[in-house]
């Protein structure tokens, strides 16, 4: 199984990199990458981990573009994790993050729901991790104002919710040039979710936009179809993956999306002809 889309501790998931691998392999996974938001931060130990229990670890990040006021996930792969200008520009995403945190915590205050955010910005800061909306909706589970992730974001923290605040961010072509630039391909991340049109994905592909992530846990078969068929009119590679978290109220597995052999020797084809 290949599962291109895993989330460890260094962004919003719950298991270090070395447990997110433990569980990899306890499910089949042969192929993985570990995609946080905005840092490579669990890179390193995630492919060390992954070594030791036999699995192919690619080097991965799922870096928000913001168009419109709304979020757009792209998914990078086989880049150098060391590359200066990419290390430069996810350094400034993460700034970015922290600001949208302290401006949401003081939304919630204003709400009458006080969370304590610095404890969490100081201590991801040192670790070189991200920070987001998950950690604000933990926060208010530690405050009792919410049971879970999932009513934090459906009451409060999603969009159009009382507490929600707009990113700001890069925009979808610059995080495709700087991923390239690193040496990476780029993947956009769950479009059945994110709901660009096909005109503005065409445009993507054009700006060099590599691949769609057709296969996703968000993903019905009607929706596997549309993007796949999309996929193969723009000429873009596929990619796929869990989108695996460890957050118990979303009961997934690495390995429960899988992204097709012959679609994985496609992407790994294309990334060595990069290279090359």
């Amino acid at each position: 199984m290949v599962d291109l889309h895993l989330h460890t501790i260094a962004s919003d998931g719950r298991l270090t990199p070395a447990e997110l691998v433990d569980l990899a392999a306890a499910n089949g996974v042969s192929v993985m990458a570990v995609t946080d938001h905005d840092t490579v931060g669990s890179c390193r130990d995630a492919a060390d981990a992954a070594s030791r229990r036999g699995i192919e670890a690619v080097a991965g990040i799922e870096i928000t573009a913001v168009e419109a006021g709304r979020d757009v996930h792209m998914l990078g792969y086989f880049f150098d994790i060391d590359h200066p200008a990419l290390r430069d520009f996810l350094a400034a995403q993460r700034k970015t993050r922290v600001a949208r945190v302290e401006r949401i915590a003081q939304r919630l205050d204003e709400l009458g729901m006080r969370v304590n955010v610095a404890p969490v910005i100081a201590a991801a800061a040192a670790r070189g991790r991200t920070i987001g909306r998950p950690q604000v909706a933990d926060g208010m589970i530690a405050a009792g104002h919410v049971a879970s992730r999932r009513e934090a974001f459906e009451r409060w923290l999603g969009s159009g919710r009382p507490a929600f605040i707009a990113r700001d961010g890069a925009a979808p072509e610059a995080v495709i040039e700087i991923v390239h630039a690193a040496g990476g391909l780029i993947s956009l991340a769950h479009p059945g979710r994110t709901c660009l049109d096909d005109q503005r994905i065409g445009q993507l592909a054009a700006a060099g936009l590599d691949a769609i992530e057709v296969y996703h846990s968000d993903h019905t078969a009607e929706t596997v179809a549309r993007y796949a068929a999309l996929a193969e009119r723009l000429g873009s590679l596929r990619t796929g993956g869990s989108d695996f978290h460890g957050d118990p109220s979303y009961p997934l597995t690495p390995g429960s999306v899988s992204l097709p052999a012959e679609h994985w020797v496609s992407l790994r084809d294309a990334s060595r002809r990069r290279r090359h």
